[in-house]
């Protein structure tokens, strides 16, 4: 019977089929285990469990216990590896034609504006979902996205006995109604998971640069006319489960999903955790077009590097898969290797905000294509506050065989 293998980016392993004269004991030691995780949280709760092929976000683990696969916990994921399927891809495209018109629209990102609007955040001290850091930076980012002359509403979010809430911003577009809708969001609450709830979590990372980056991809678009509609979400309780955009997901009329065109995400987008300045595209089928349009708008208007995973976890992108809409997640890749998420050690020092600008600049690209343009530039509205894997080409194999063995190919 032929091996079996499983490619993770430019890494791929490969393994036997099980002896069939092998024992119950001896076949669950050779088992293997596909892990998705956040940060570190499964290699920090099971410091003694060693990869086979550790790439940040995925890992592949031998024997581990089978019971662990039916654990639903927010920050980790065990699942066993799949068999002749690509967890993680590598987009490797030619750029398009630059556009005169989106290079325009790029050239009007800024730095400051971002970096302040991160910096703010983080500066709160905590954002934990039920905590008054919480509020304070709902109230602020309320106020931005109304000074940006979107329509503000906040929706209250239960987690349990608790109440945190999102804060969504509307911009409506120039096409006949009704409109599609673009959305574009990130969480704003952080948390230490070690300390609790009133212990410092400022959060720079995971996830004020994914916040500051709806602000400031916010500040750019609605001074541009768009056919369709746009709409800025801020999610609370997504530390505790996804519970900001589950409700928010939840609560949509039937019209309201019918319309939504495209749903970008960001979550952590500020830590270069190798090398290369890489960015990770995750989705799942429905994702397919967003996914090879950001993928595009990288390659064009970037010098990142582009994986893909069609194994949607742990962000806010997930309940709009679940509900069948079209929604894409962009994260740092490698973003198991940046060990400061959830601690009170995920600070502005250890960001990489070139990383964030190069990932902004895709998101922005691609949003342009979403919304479709309409003419000229509308009149510029003064936001409130400061606006302020190996070498190319090379693969390394892994093969797995026989009781516990594995071996490593370069």
């Amino acid at each position: 019977m032929p091996s079996s293998w499983t490619r993770i980016a430019d890494r791929e392993v490969r393994w036997d089929p099980p002896d069939p004269a092998a024992g119950a004991r001896a076949k669950r030691a050779d088992a293997l285990y596909l892990v998705t995780q956040v940060g570190r949280a499964f290699q920090d709760e099971h410091p003694w469990v060693r990869p086979v092929l550790d790439h940040g976000r995925h890992l592949v683990v031998q024997g581990l216990d089978p019971s662990l696969a039916a654990v639903r916990h927010t920050c980790w994921r065990v699942e066993p590896l799949p068999a002749d399927e690509v967890v993680v891809g590598v987009a490797r495209r030619a750029p398009d034609r630059s556009d005169p018109t989106t290079a325009a629209l790029l050239a009007e990102l800024a730095p400051g504006s971002y970096e302040a609007d991160l910096t703010h955040l983080a500066g709160i001290g905590t954002r934990h979902s039920f905590g008054p850091g919480f509020t304070v930076a709902a109230d602020w980012a309320a106020g931005r996205l109304a000074a940006l002359g979107c329509a503000v509403r906040r929706e209250p979010v239960s987690v349990g006995g608790a109440r945190t809430q999102n804060v969504v911003g509307d911009r409506a577009g120039s096409g006949p109604a009704p409109r599609p809708t673009v959305v574009v969001t990130a969480h704003l609450d952080s948390v230490n998971t070690a300390g609790g709830p009133a212990a410092p979590a400022p959060g720079a990372d995971d996830n004020a640069s994914g916040a500051a980056g709806v602000l400031e991809l916010g500040r750019v678009l609605v001074a541009h006319r768009w056919e369709h509609d746009l709409r800025l979400v801020l999610f609370g309780g997504e530390e505790q489960g996804l519970h900001g955009s589950t409700q928010h997901v939840a609560s949509l009329s039937t019209d309201d999903r019918d319309r939504i065109r495209a749903v970008l995400n960001m979550d952590m987008i500020a830590s270069q955790n190798g090398a290369v300045a890489t960015v990770l595209l995750e989705g799942a089928a429905v994702s397919s077009t967003l996914m090879a349009d950001c993928a595009s708008a990288a390659a064009t208007y970037t010098g990142l590097a582009v994986e893909t995973s069609l194994n949607p976890f742990a962000s806010d992108h997930v309940p709009f898969i679940d509900a069948g809409l079209p929604a894409l997640l962009t994260i740092e890749g490698t973003d198991s290797a940046n060990g400061n998420v959830h601690t009170a050690l995920d600070t502005t020092g250890y960001l990489d905000l070139e990383l964030a600008e190069q990932i902004l600049r895709m998101n922005l690209a691609a949003l342009a294509g979403w919304l479709g343009p309409v003419g000229e530039p509308a009149h510029r509205i003064r936001p409130a506050g400061s606006v302020v894997a190996p070498a190319e080409g090379r693969l390394d194999v892994f093969s797995v065989g026989g009781p516990g063995a594995h071996r490593v190919l370069t």
